[in-house]
């Protein structure tokens, strides 16, 4: 949500949003800033506050000083996910005066009975009023943290109060493990009361994947087998894991994006139209994309790990040589599979995924291949080869669509050239910086889930990658190394080659 996108929307109703683990980073550069662009947009209620819990021991007072110093920083920074623009003293300070902090040990009752005391002094109402709690912890304390707010009775709902609770990634570590923590949860909570965040979902390019597809007729009917030849989608990133060793080395590549980020773009590419944009319509649609994918074969699939090399100019160290990760783990930072989706529009098409740390340029997108024209018209002339047609939507880090297509070369012969057709949405709507998690805060705040994963398309996922999961966990697929800076393992070129198709080269410039 832009500022642009927030006309004509309404504030939510009066809260508290309560963020347990809010010394984090998360906090300082991404949901903090988030709240702050809300309030620039005047989408925050009139009576609102944040209680920040964590273990460490401050004072409110202290944890606005810091809160302060790190956000103006992330606000103002040049290329940073919220950074480009001026500060607003007056909205930061409106905002930080609501800024409550609780230090307490998760694991003891205590901590949640003092917190139902501090959202009682900062809503003024005794029941609590509305609590939308924002879970920035580590994921094993998920299903305890929900445990402890149910035995405090802090989710308990009544006619004039809601209770919701924001989970962050990753969702359980593999399908056993995702079923479990749903099967916690719903111990406690209701579904309507669970927003399980994927930040992706939060992105303006991403939300505008549908509205790309079902708003404009000259697409939607060429969006099927019959007209398009493969798709290629690319979640690529420079960073290493940047001091992340302890969390990457149990949750590796495919754990961390794919169940999640890539899915997210791939049910949004391959869903059939709702019949609405209604919560529910939109997530069955993209649920029985998951249904119809039938689970990944590890032949398809490929690990890698990156070693030693250059990143930008910038030199980057062998994965086993950063801090908290073992000196010979085969954790993976990269991952390419390919799959299919057996249903009537894409039978015989496949989706190709690949995503993976310090590689040689940032760069999401997801680019759609149509199939080749016959070339019989050109029986006489120079024209040899074809030229490849490429919808291509970027996402990262320049917000755009591009279509690529072949026109005639001036001149006496007969000679085809790619020309490409961009649209630059920060050149065209004049977006301001935002971090992705104003619209996915604000919809908890108003009840919408639609851009939240339900508990059926969590596990949907999980059952695709497992059989990847499982052949790792035996040793049968293990990581190749690839160079930092490169575009991963040439084992992943191969799922493409035998295919007589290639991946779009990193190197291209959106």
């Amino acid at each position: 949500m832009t500022s642009s996108m927030a006309e004509g929307a309404a504030p939510p109703p009066a809260c508290t949003l309560v963020i347990f683990g809010a010394t984090g980073d998360l906090t300082h550069r991404l949901l903090m800033p988030a709240l702050y662009n809300l309030g620039r947009w005047g989408l925050l209620p009139k009576d609102f506050s944040v209680i920040g819990v964590s273990r460490s021991a401050m004072s409110s007072e202290e944890f606005r000083s810091e809160l302060s110093e790190t956000v103006r920083g992330f606000i103002t920074a040049k290329g940073g996910e919220a950074g480009g623009g001026s500060f607003d003293e007056g909205v930061w300070s409106d905002l930080v005066s609501r800024v409550h902090y609780r230090s307490g040990d998760l694991s003891e009752p205590a901590a949640f009975e003092e917190l139902k005391g501090a959202i009682a002094e900062v809503s003024g109402r005794e029941d609590g009023g509305n609590v939308l709690f924002y879970l920035a912890v580590a994921a094993s304390l998920f299903g305890p943290t929900i445990a402890k707010l149910g035995e405090a009775g802090l989710t308990d709902e009544g006619e004039d109060r809601w209770r919701r609770v924001i989970i962050e990634k990753p969702f359980g570590h593999d399908l056993p493990s995702a079923e479990r923590l749903d099967a916690d949860i719903l111990k406690v909570l209701s579904e309507g009361q669970i927003f399980r965040i994927d930040h992706f979902l939060g992105k303006e390019t991403v939300q505008n994947i549908m509205a790309f597809r079902f708003g404009n007729g000259l697409f939607e009917p060429l969006w099927n087998r019959d007209h398009i030849d493969h798709v290629q989608i690319t979640v690529a990133e420079t960073v290493g894991v940047e001091g992340r060793g302890k969390f990457y080395e149990a949750t590796g590549a495919l754990r961390d994006m794919v169940p999640n980020h890539l899915f997210q773009l791939y049910t949004l590419v391959a869903m059939e139209p709702p019949i609405s944009f209604e919560a529910e319509a939109v997530r069955d649609k993209k649920e029985e994309v998951l249904l119809a994918t039938p689970s990944a074969r590890p032949e398809d699939a490929v690990r890698g790990r990156y070693e030693a090399g250059t990143v930008q100019g910038k030199a980057v160290k062998d994965y086993r040589e950063e801090p908290d990760v073992a000196k010979d783990s085969d954790t993976e930072t990269f991952v390419a599979l390919k799959l299919g989706i057996d249903n009537w529009r894409w039978a015989g098409v496949p989706f190709y995924l690949r995503t993976g740390k310090a590689m040689t340029r940032r760069d999401t997108e997801i680019a759609i291949r149509f199939k080749q024209a016959p070339l019989s018209l050109f029986k006489g002339t120079t024209v040899r080869e074809d030229v490849p047609n490429w919808l291509v939507l970027q996402l990262q880090p320049d917000e755009g669509i591009s279509l690529q297509f072949g026109a005639k070369i001036p001149g006496p012969a007969v000679r085809l050239g790619s020309v490409d057709m961009r649209f630059c949405y920060k050149d065209y709507f004049k977006a301001e910086p935002s971090t992705g998690y104003e619209t996915l805060i604000y919809d908890a705040m108003i009840g919408d889930p639609t851009l939240f994963q339900r508990a059926d398309m969590i596990e949907a996922g999980w059952r695709i990658v497992q059989p990847i999961l499982d052949a790792a966990a035996k040793g049968e697929l293990a990581t190749i190394p690839y160079e930092a800076g490169s575009a991963g393992p040439g084992q992943a070129d191969e799922l493409l080659t035998r295919d007589r198709r290639a991946w779009r080269s990193l190197e291209h410039q959106p």
